[in-house]
């Protein structure tokens, strides 16, 4: 059933139609029968999503609009928000995933008997998934636990005044992270909770809301911080095998995603966002059977589990934060290794980090490489060495999480049971795996190197030195006036792998390359006669795509995990594969041989032709994919007309920050296939000249920084 109230943007109208913002502008502006707006704003206006559906069908825009599509943007256009609609949307794939047959009766009759019926439904399977739920027409808990955890004294502390202004504080309490929804709130839901229902028989309960959850953060990339999965899946490996795991700070849930399930395992999360929380329970309990405790709140003020002593805890806490309660929580008892400054935001969720632990337990946190070194955090530092608290410190690669340009680390802690008698801590650099591109580390060599050097050290205390990976040091070399624990600065340099013979390997490779470039190098321009230079009849690609010459494609916002991804950097710069989408069950856009493929952002005069090694790789974002039928469109004929400057310009809109592509109103001419073959052979000479400038200048640079490397570390001599 279609919700009439559900309205659309015109960025959705282009998504439904596949076509760009532009081509939707121009139907408002040529088609005086186009869907007049519902609301919105004058810049930005909203359209009915049935009147908009009905007119593409009526001007053959499309056949249809596929079920997903028409699931978004009613919940994009949901009167209560995307998040409630997805919150109503995870409730009722859980109650599908969990009892098919309840969902089946309720959603038999009208909209306001399924309404009436599914609170108790979802009471029913959330109350043994969820057990903290709050559920309708009961008074919600101040806190999950009963308790309260902020601003208490532990025992030992006298309530002195300060202590006791600080206890008056006003807090915002814990609450629980899922309300199930009453009768009139999920009322308006009830079209999409259908059509939810329809997408989750296709694709399954989990992948619905994946899907859904995915396209939801992509759509608000800077809402949202992001723990890449990967990374999440090192994490979680460093951690072990525990039962009871807490993330103080789960955010989208990747971490507790990322545990291995087993029997007897129960998953703790907490997030200051109350809509973070609530997607992440939901997130959680249709992607394992074990309990979810799930809480929302501010966890350094107002802790839900108080009384917790996981096995693990994982985390990725928000960085550099000065509100984080430092004039609060002066006297908690969680902070056993020193109080946090007020710039030491970090260090004190490494601390509430551990005070969560049972004795031996393991904690691993995601921090900025400034925490191993500030002074102010230097004495915190300290006593988690000499009492055995910090374990290891890894230091990733830059790109291994937001913000990409930093080389972010991992510390691994444990909850002493007892002081070593002569600790040691675990120092791995895993620098050397930053990827070329956009695309991410190379994780398994990432993955490999980091969990060897942990489990020989978790299992006897120390590892084998390896030069600029890992080394495991004195607690008392590590204990001077700064404390610095950045692992590039305590391991000894890597070892030589070839120096001088290797820059000579690399010259060798210069000069092949500049002799190959030499030979591709166009031959002198032959202008064009004045006589023979009349305009060609032209055509553009809308006009051939009506016509079945070529097909066009967009890039996703999801994909199958560990698919490369063809971004638009790669098209760009003229390298591999190198991107990552979110997670989802989205149908991927996969590349073909001959499939021609332009960004639509930047403004930059780029086509590049998918030969077999790029080939099977998925469509990025920002990208469009053009298909040409052999029989009547060379593909080189085609990239070579549409990189023209000019071609571009006619065809790019202009906003305040960027410049967008529309490439149906690129043009070429009208040409006969052995014409354009003949142009074709041209375009292919040129890129490979283009090509070969790139590896030129790539090799150029690694040339003259080895060589600035070897003069200054002793390993090359002057001359």
């Amino acid at each position: 059933m279609q919700d009439d109230a559900t309205e659309v943007t015109a960025a959705g109208i282009a998504r439904l139609a596949g076509v760009g913002r532009a081509a939707v502008s121009n139907w408002r502006r040529r088609h005086a029968d186009f869907p007049q707006p519902v609301g919105g704003t004058e810049t930005s206006p909203a359209f009915a999503l049935a009147e908009v559906e009905e007119w593409l069908r009526r001007h053959r825009k499309l056949a249809e609009v596929p079920l997903k599509e028409r699931v978004w943007q009613q919940l994009v256009g949901h009167p209560d928000g995307p998040v409630t609609a997805l919150v109503h949307a995870g409730c009722a794939l859980l109650l599908i995933h969990d009892r098919p047959p309840v969902w089946l009766d309720i959603s038999s009759g009208t909209d306001e008997r399924l309404a009436a019926l599914l609170p108790a439904a979802l009471d029913e399977v959330l109350t043994p998934r969820m057990p903290e739920t709050a559920r309708p027409g009961r008074p919600d808990r101040s806190h999950v636990n009963g308790q309260h955890s902020v601003n208490t004294p532990s025992a030992a502390t006298p309530a002195t005044p300060a202590a006791q202004a600080a206890q008056a504080t006003p807090v915002t309490p814990a609450t629980p992270a899922l309300h199930i929804p009453t009768a009139p709130r999920l009322l308006p839901s009830v079209p999409l909770l259908r059509g939810v229902a329809e997408l989750a028989a296709e694709r399954g309960a989990r992948p619905t809301f994946e899907f859904l959850l995915g396209r939801h953060l992509d759509a608000n990339p800077r809402q949202y911080t992001l723990t890449p999965p990967d990374l999440a899946g090192l994490m979680a490996a460093l951690a072990g095998t525990p039962a009871t795991v807490l993330d103080p700070a789960c955010g989208t849930g990747a971490l507790l995603r990322a545990v291995a399930d087993r029997p007897g395992r129960r998953l703790h999360a907490q997030d200051g966002s109350p809509e973070l929380a609530a997607l992440t329970a939901l997130r959680l309990a249709l992607h394992t059977r074990a309990p979810v405790h799930a809480a929302a709140g501010d966890t350094l003020r107002a802790d839900a589990y108080p009384e917790l002593r996981a096995d693990a805890v994982l985390c990725h806490p928000p960085f550099n934060e000065r509100n984080w309660g430092h004039d609060d929580l002066a006297y908690d008892p969680r902070w056993e290794y020193g109080f946090p400054a007020r710039t030491e935001s970090e260090l004190a969720w490494v601390q509430h980090a551990l005070a969560r632990l049972r004795d031996g337990g393991t904690a691993v946190l995601l921090m900025p490489p400034a925490v191993a070194s500030r002074r102010s955090g230097r004495r915190i530092r300290a006593d988690l060495l000499r009492r055995g608290a910090l374990r290891a410190v890894v230091a990733l690669p830059a790109g291994a999480a937001p913000p990409y340009s930093v080389p972010l680390h991992l510390w691994v802690l444990r909850r002493p049971d007892r002081t070593p008698a002569q600790p040691e801590v675990l120092l791995v650099d895993a620098g050397r795996f930053t990827a070329e591109g956009r695309g991410g580390p190379d994780w398994p060599g990432v993955r490999e190197t980091v969990l060897d050097a942990w489990g020989a050290f978790d299992r006897d205390g120390s590892v084998e030195e390896r030069p600029g990976l890992a080394r495991s040091v004195p607690v008392i070399e590590l204990l001077d006036d700064d404390v610095d624990l950045a692992p590039a600065r305590r391991l000894p340099p890597p070892a030589d792998t070839g120096g001088a013979g290797r820059l000579t390997d690399v010259r060798a490779r210069l000069d092949e390359t500049l002799r190959l470039t030499a030979e591709l190098a166009p031959p002198p321009a032959e202008p064009v006669p004045p006589a023979a230079s009349g305009r060609l009849p032209l055509t553009t690609v809308g006009e051939l795509a009506r016509a079945g010459a070529l097909v066009m494609r967009t890039g996703g916002h999801g994909g199958h995990a560990r698919v490369p991804v063809l971004t638009d950097h790669d098209v760009l710069a003229g390298t591999a594969p190198s991107g990552t989408l979110p997670e989802s069950e989205e149908e991927p856009v996969l590349t073909e041989p001959g499939d021609v493929v332009l960004p639509v952002l930047g403004g930059g005069a780029v086509a590049r032709v998918v030969d077999e090694a790029t080939a099977g790789a998925v469509l990025g974002r920002n990208l469009v994919l053009l298909r040409p039928d052999p029989a009547a469109l060379d593909a080189w004929f085609l990239a070579g007309f549409l990189r023209g400057t000019a071609n571009h310009r006619q065809a790019s809109s202009y906003a305040s920050t960027a410049t967008r592509l529309d490439v149906r109103r690129l043009q070429l001419p009208r040409l006969a296939p052995d014409e354009q073959r003949r142009y074709g052979e041209r375009f292919r000479a040129l890129d490979a000249f283009e090509r070969a400038l790139r590896e030129a200048g790539r090799l150029g640079e690694q040339l003259v920084r080895g060589m600035y490397d070897g003069l200054t570390d002793g390993t090359i001599a002057p001359g």
